[in-house]
């Protein structure tokens, strides 16, 4: 597959996650609905569902808008850099997330994709320091600058925001970040590989 080909495949599956985040939410608006009560609600039977619709339902538009490119550009990374394992990780971390918050998270509904958001960060992050794939490193790291609040969002700074999401999310993203470590072998163009011989060669003054 080619360069332009493997990149259009890969932004589709994170672009179409986005708008059904959106056609939601519009919905929520349009038709003065209320879908906080399909969240996850930790402890409660009612709230298991939760794990499986809570990442879909954002708080208001701001929310949303906050947490859209970033799902759109570490999805896209994910797919185009570790295609092999990509949605396996992107799997485990959609639902375990949500598991570990139905089990150990306050009495509370929680919502958002924003648990997403830190287990792709942290798996890019931690796969590009493992593989010494610095694409991943860089792609994570603008993330990051990008989302400003990121590395504060796992302490508990603030009541209304679910820090156990964040913070179960990037341990499951470190986690995958090592489960799938051999799979998709990072390889390096030709052109990083010239300039690895031309540096090894240079002569000492």
């Amino acid at each position: 597959m080619d360069d332009k080909k493997k990149l259009i495949t890969s932004i589709f599956f994170p672009l179409g996650f986005v708008v059904l985040l959106w056609v939601i939410k519009l919905s929520e608006i349009i038709f003065n609905f209320d879908f906080t009560r399909f969240g996850i609600l930790p402890g409660s039977i009612k709230g298991i569902p939760g794990i499986f619709l809570g990442p879909l339902i954002h708080a208001n538009i701001n929310h949303l808008i906050s947490n859209s490119l970033p799902i759109l550009l570490l999805g896209s990374g994910i797919i185009y850099f570790y295609r092999n394992s990509s949605y396996k990780v992107i799997l485990i971390i959609y639902l375990g997330t949500g598991i570990l918050d139905w089990i150990f998270a306050r009495k509370a509904y929680h919502i958002g994709a924003s648990g997403i958001i830190y287990g792709l960060v942290t798996f890019l992050f931690f796969s590009g320091v493992i593989r010494r794939d610095t694409r991943a490193i860089a792609l994570a790291l603008l993330v990051t600058f990008l989302y400003g609040s990121l590395i504060w969002g796992v302490l508990p700074l603030d009541s209304q925001i679910s820090w156990e999401s964040h913070l179960f999310g990037s341990i499951i993203g470190i986690l995958c970040a090592f489960i799938f470590k051999s799979s998709d072998p990072f390889v390096k163009y030709d052109w990083e590989l010239e300039d690895e011989d031309k540096n090894n060669n240079i002569d000492p003054l």
